[in-house]
């Protein structure tokens, strides 16, 4: 091989490491999306969007979730169904109507779990937050899974 190729391939393989390098640089300093301080970009209560997910789970998806990461952020309105605490410390609320199967589970930051603390179950409140994933139903287990926000705080009137 010639020296001319060999500089050649160098020059190309130098070339790829600088530039993944930084792309890896760019993604892990880029900053965070703060989901609170950003408009929403729809407004409606836990079972029109647990019906959109039932009705049409393809539309629903393209309409609310982004493979980049940046899905919609929604204020959902519905009733404190259940509270809880995830691993961190941080509340967990699910958002859904009396008989309904499906709701929205909503978790809450660190920031943002004080918030919480005068809720109780039966309350009717609005969250805002980033949709992570859709109502489904899975068949395979029987039973019906929750819309996922995550980053959520409580909207105030």
């Amino acid at each position: 091989m010639s020296t001319s190729k060999k500089k050649l391939i160098g020059l190309v393989i130098l070339s790829v490491i600088i530039i993944s390098t930084l792309v890896v640089g760019f993604m892990w300093f880029k900053p965070h999306r703060n989901v609170q301080s950003t408009k929403a970009d729809a407004e409606l209560k836990v079972q029109d969007l647990v019906k959109e997910f039932a009705d049409n789970p393809t539309k629903a998806n393209a309409k609310y979730l982004s493979s980049d990461g940046n899905s919609k952020i929604l204020i959902v309105e519905g009733h404190v169904f259940k509270i809880s605490k995830n691993q961190n410390g941080d509340a967990v609320i699910i958002l859904k109507e009396e008989g309904a199967k499906a709701g929205v589970n909503a978790s809450f930051t660190a920031q943002t779990t004080p918030n919480t603390s005068s809720l109780k179950v039966g309350d009717l409140i609005k969250i805002k937050g980033a949709i992570t994933t859709g109502s489904s139903y899975n068949s395979d287990l029987d039973l019906y899974e929750h819309a996922v926000l995550i980053q959520c705080d409580i909207v105030k009137d």
